[in-house]
């Protein structure tokens, strides 16, 4: 358990030098190392479900779309749909395509009550690269962690 708490305490650091009101901030390995090692962490994928299925999912990830495809609209039943499939008492993990949508989520869940919330840095397929495509730098799938195409 030594080294979930140090992973947990350096995404903590993190999160406090980014005066981020959340928990903490993982990197994707580290994402995946706790949600191996800590019973009940859940990870939250709040990209669209079209994001989903043409780019790939995340074994096991709970999702709940940040905004509704088509229209890329704010979904308002988000913490709704959030409370019914994950307890607030859980280590709570929020990813997206490449962090942004996932740190709202995070930000909107610690307002809500739910005490342990991280942000997945680099999301599920990290930053652009300098031809503007992604998968090339960072996120989930380019670590090479588990992942599936629809």
């Amino acid at each position: 358990m030594g080294k979930l708490s140090d992973i947990l305490s350096l995404a903590q650091e993190r999160a406090k030098a980014l005066n981020l009101p959340y928990e903490g901030a993982l990197t994707p390995g580290e994402a995946y190392e706790v949600l191996q090692s800590a019973p009940g962490a859940k990870l939250v994928d709040v990209r669209t479900r079209a994001e989903q299925d043409w780019v790939g999912r995340i074994p096991g990830a709970v999702e709940v779309e940040w905004n509704r495809y088509p229209g890329n609209v704010r979904n308002e039943d988000f913490l709704a749909q959030l409370q019914q499939q994950v307890d607030p008492e859980a280590l709570t993990l929020f990813i997206c395509r490449s962090g942004g949508r996932s740190d709202l989520a995070a930000r909107a869940a610690s307002e809500a009550g739910y005490r342990d919330c991280y942000n997945v840095l680099e999301g599920f397929e990290g930053d652009k690269d300098a031809n503007g495509q992604r998968n090339r730098i960072g996120g989930w799938r380019h670590a090479g962690l588990p992942w599936s195409q629809s």
